[in-house]
């Protein structure tokens, strides 16, 4: 649940409400609650301003996860497959966008402007066995880059994991992750 609340917000809230008692309370003479509103509420609202400049939004599910797939999803998914989808659907700070560093590994982001946007994730279940599909937008990388960087993928999510790549349209693709049972 935590991983769902924005610190920024959080921060502006709480910091803000307290800087606002610290006025009244110097308006109203109130030495002690004027001192807490300004030693802790402005503070804290400006942290709150400066999480809210480096936040990175959770990405939503395209689809809702059928219960079935929760249940494969306990038995069978991999400790990268939990890694990922707790990553991305979660409030992230200080990072250009999701994935940032795995697809800078991977060679699928040479330049901030270049990079694939991770725009979705479902998961499913293809021939019994627990999937993970990330989408991604990708106007400039073409889907030969990404299926020639499918072997290094496959190395790099992880023993257990087998990876397919598809193009829906120009710029969207899918990147399937599935279980094979070898983790």
């Amino acid at each position: 649940m935590l991983r769902q609340i924005s610190l920024g917000t959080l921060g502006l809230s709480v910091g803000g409400i307290l800087t606002l008692v610290g006025f009244v309370a110097y308006a109203a003479d109130n030495a002690t609650l004027n001192l807490v509103g300004f030693f802790y509420g402005f503070p804290l609202l400006l942290g709150g301003l400066a999480l809210k400049a480096n936040e990175l939004k959770p990405i939503p599910f395209s689809q809702p996860t059928p219960p079935s797939v929760l249940v494969l999803r306990q038995q069978q998914a991999t400790v990268t497959q939990n890694k990922i989808r707790k990553d991305v659907t979660r409030y992230c700070y200080g990072q250009n966008a999701h994935l940032d560093s795995a697809l800078s590994y991977l060679g699928l982001s040479p330049s901030d402007d270049e990079r694939p946007v991770l725009t979705g994730l479902r998961e499913t279940e293809i021939d019994g066995a627990y999937t993970l599909i990330l989408e991604f937008d990708s106007p400039s990388i073409e889907l030969s880059d990404w299926q020639q960087k499918q072997e290094k993928m496959t190395k790099y999510f992880g023993p257990g994991i087998k990876v397919i790549i598809k193009q829906l349209t120009d710029s969207q693709i899918e990147l399937t992750l599935i279980t094979d049972g070898q983790s």
